[in-house]
């Protein structure tokens, strides 16, 4: 079986690649530093070339590069650490309303994501704790929500928000405008400035049920099929730390030589290139389960995740390590993918969660 993506997609990758090295350089940077949440100009520059809705089809604004080339997309995205809110949109918001929202939904906003003009976020959590039916308590009465998300990523610039939330018992998808009255943001420091996090208490905002997700399993369904994009965004951002450790170390001289001829130097890359190596396996294999809908979506969406979450989190600390003294340095790029590794190592549910999904799924499997 090949896993390899197409042709036409590895053209994608390599026009994705020259535009983000030529545009995206130091957007974390500003945004990090400024303090905006992201990066206006370069999402717009994204959303006008389409990436947006890769995986919406054209009858919807979309370009159709299907589940497989919002992946690619998603690899070059985390290699950038483009500070846009990409993943809350594409990964979440376009899927959420294919997959659960009516034809009116769907034709009402799947066209504006596809240009930019709308970006979602998920309301979820409701504090500490993985995603569970348990843990929501926000409600809807009457037609409007009442409760309180945190965190919530991207929730301070989002226009709409997929709001998980309880009516006559029952959990449900809600669209709510957060623009509009009964919604009150309000943005949290996190260790990544670079992309937002938000609280957002609902207090009788109108929302829209998306019709087709009916209980806590179709929020599960969401995560696992966010779960495989997230991944791919992680591996760039792993591989690119790697290269910077790697270019460092050929570069960086002590006693006489590249301290990359030291044993200790190369041991500590050569451990990462491996997590990196497995993590893309799980998610070559998670994409082709996400394209094709197959029956072991979820086991290869935990695998992909859980094996992204370390080496993400590998590659950003040792890139440090490798950096030595500079490394910890504000002026030095490493504590950025650092900071994103955190960052989306917490989003859709941290490690832990995504294990127990897996030996779930993998004893379920054994079972039949």
């Amino acid at each position: 079986m090949n896993f390899e993506f197409s042709e036409e997609l590895q053209q994608v990758r390599a026009e994705a690649r020259a535009f983000l090295k030529a545009n995206a350089a130091g957007s974390a940077r500003r945004a990090l530093e400024g303090n905006t949440g992201f990066d206006r100009g370069l999402w717009d520059q994204i959303a006008a070339l389409g990436w947006v809705g890769a995986a919406i089809p054209e009858e919807y604004g979309g370009i159709g590069l299907g589940a497989e080339g919002l992946c690619v997309l998603a690899d070059e995205i985390g290699a950038s650490l483009a500070a846009v809110p990409f993943s809350s949109t594409a990964y979440i918001g376009a899927p959420a309303l294919l997959a659960y929202g009516s034809e009116a939904q769907k034709a009402a906003y799947l066209p504006r994501i596809a240009a930019g003009e709308q970006i979602f976020c998920l309301a979820l959590s409701e504090g500490n704790g993985a995603p569970r039916d348990a843990a929501v308590r926000t409600e809807v009465r009457g037609g409007k929500v009442y409760g309180s998300k945190i965190p919530v990523i991207d929730g301070a610039i989002a226009h709409t928000a997929i709001v998980v939330a309880r009516e006559a018992g029952e959990i449900g998808l809600y669209l709510v405008d957060l623009n509009a009255v009964g919604v009150t943001r309000e943005t949290l420091e996190s260790i990544d400035p670079a992309r937002d996090t938000s609280r957002l208490v609902f207090d009788g905002a109108v929302g829209e049920k998306l019709p087709g997700a009916v209980g806590f399993s179709a929020v599960q369904l969401l995560l696992d099929r966010a779960a495989i994009p997230m991944a791919f965004e992680q591996i760039g951002g792993a591989q690119a730390a790697l290269e910077m450790a790697r270019d460092y170390a050929l570069g960086r001289q002590a006693f006489g030589r590249a301290i990359a001829s030291f044993q200790a130097i190369k041991h500590k890359l050569a451990d990462v290139y491996v997590a990196i190596e497995l993590a893309r396996s799980n998610a070559y294999f998670g994409a082709w389960a996400l394209q094709a809908d197959a029956p072991e979506l979820t086991e290869a969406a935990s695998a992909s995740r859980v094996a992204a979450i370390a080496a993400y989190e590998m590659a950003s600390a040792e890139n440090i390590q490798t950096h030595g003294g500079m490394g910890f340095t504000w002026e030095f790029d490493c504590h950025l993918y650092y900071r994103r590794a955190k960052h989306l190592s917490l989003a859709l549910g941290a490690a832990p969660y995504w294990k127990d999904r897996l030996i779930s799924a993998v004893e379920q499997r054994n079972a039949a």
